[in-house]
C-alpha cells in the first residue's frame, strides 16, 4: 500500500467543529458504533489522537503501545479543552514528511509510517461521521482525508489480506459517492439513524 502525505488539518479541524457542538445532553445517545456513546466516541477520538500524534513523532510508548480494544475510552472532564489541542497537535506532527517513513507503532501494532498515516486519516474520517450522525450534524470530510481513508479502506477488505478490520462490508454501488463508498467498506449503514 503506498500513500501520499497529505494534510490532516483540514479533517481535524471538522472534528474539532463537530466536537464542540456537542451538548452535555448528548453524550450519552447512540452512535454508529455499537460499543460507544457519544462519550465514548469522544474519548476513542482523544486517545487515538494522541497515540497517532506520537507514532508521527515516533515516541513510541504506553500511548502507542495500548490496544484501543484495552478498555472502553473515558472521556476526560477537560475534553472541551483537551480534544481540540489533541487533535491540532495530531496534525502538526503529520506534517512532518519524517512521520509517512520509516517504522511506527500504534495500538499496539509496529506498521509503517505511510500505513499510520492512512489508518489515522481513516479513523478522523469515519469517526468524524459516526460523531456527526450521532449528533444530527452535516458533514463534508477533508477530500484528501476521505481519498486516503477509502484507499485504506480497499486494502483492508481486500481477503487476501485476512479480511477486514470493521464489521462486514455493506454493499455499495460503484456510482455512490466516495464517503458513502468508504462508509460502507467501514461496515456502516449510510442510513444510521440515533433513532433506529
Amino acid at each position: 500500500m503506498t500513500t501520499t502525505p497529505i494534510d490532516l488539518g483540514p479533517q481535524t479541524r471538522m472534528v474539532a467543529r463537530l466536537a464542540a457542538a456537542v451538548t452535555d445532553e448528548q453524550l450519552t445517545a447512540p452512535t454508529p458504533c455499537p460499543r460507544y456513546a457519544v462519550r465514548e466516541l469522544l474519548g476513542h477520538l482523544h486517545g487515538l489522537s494522541v497515540a497517532f500524534r506520537d507514532a508521527a513523532r515516533k515516541d513510541l510508548g504506553p500511548t502507542t503501545d495500548t490496544s484501543p480494544d484495552a478498555a472502553l475510552p473515558e472521556l476526560a472532564p477537560g475534553w472541551r479543552d483537551e480534544l481540540p489541542r489533541a487533535l491540532d497537535e495530531l496534525a502538526d506532527a503529520w506534517r512532518d514528511p519524517a512521520a509517512w517513513t520509516g517504522t511506527t507503532r500504534a495500538g499496539g501494532v509496529d506498521l509503517p509510517g505511510e500505513v499510520a498515516g492512512a489508518v489515522v486519516a481513516d479513523e478522523l474520517v469515519i469517526h468524524g461521521w459516526d460523531l456527526a450522525r450521532a449528533t444530527g450534524r452535516p458533514y463534508t470530510p477533508d477530500p484528501a482525508a476521505l481519498k486516503s481513508a477509502h484507499s485504506f479502506l480497499l486494502a483492508a477488505a481486500d481477503p487476501t489480506r485476512g479480511g477486514g478490520i470493521f464489521a462486514p462490508a455493506v454493499p455499495t454501488p460503484a456510482t455512490a459517492p466516495l464517503l458513502d463508498r468508504a462508509l460502507g467498506l467501514s461496515g456502516r449503514e449510510r442510513e444510521w439513524s440515533p433513532v433506529g
